[in-house]
C-alpha cells in the first residue's frame, strides 16, 4: 500500500522543488535531487508538484477542488440512481396491487 505523507510534507516539498527548479534542467530532474534528502519517493515528489502547478494555472489539467468535486457529484449521482432503481421497484409492486382484482363479498 502506497505510504500517506502528511499534507505539510507535501507542501513542503513542492516549495523546496520550486524554489530549486532554476538550478536543474527539469522538474523530475529537481525531484530526484530532493526527494531522498525528503525521504520521499523521487515520482510522488514529480506528482505533487504537477498538481501544484495545475492547481496554480501554471499548467493544463484538472485541479484537486475540481476533481473533488467531480468525485462528490459522481457519488451524489450513484446515490440517485440507487434512490431511482428502489422508486421504480416500489412503483411496479403498488401498480400491481392495483391491477389485481378484488373479491368482492
Amino acid at each position: 500500500m502506497p505510504k500517506q505523507y502528511p499534507k505539510e510534507v507535501r507542501e513542503r516539498a513542492v516549495r523546496l522543488v520550486l524554489e530549486h527548479l532554476a538550478e536543474y534542467p527539469s522538474v523530475w530532474e529537481a525531484c530526484r535531487a530532493i526527494a531522498p534528502k525528503l525521504d520521499v519517493g523521487a515520482e510522488s515528489l514529480r506528482k505533487w508538484v504537477r498538481q501544484a502547478q495545475t492547481d496554480a494555472g501554471e499548467r493544463p489539467g484538472v485541479t484537486a477542488d475540481m476533481a473533488e468535486e467531480n468525485r462528490r457529484l459522481r457519488a451524489e449521482v450513484r446515490e440517485l440512481k440507487r434512490a431511482n432503481e428502489i422508486l421504480r421497484a416500489a412503483w411496479a409492486f403498488f401498480a400491481a396491487e392495483l391491477d389485481r382484482p378484488r373479491k368482492s363479498s
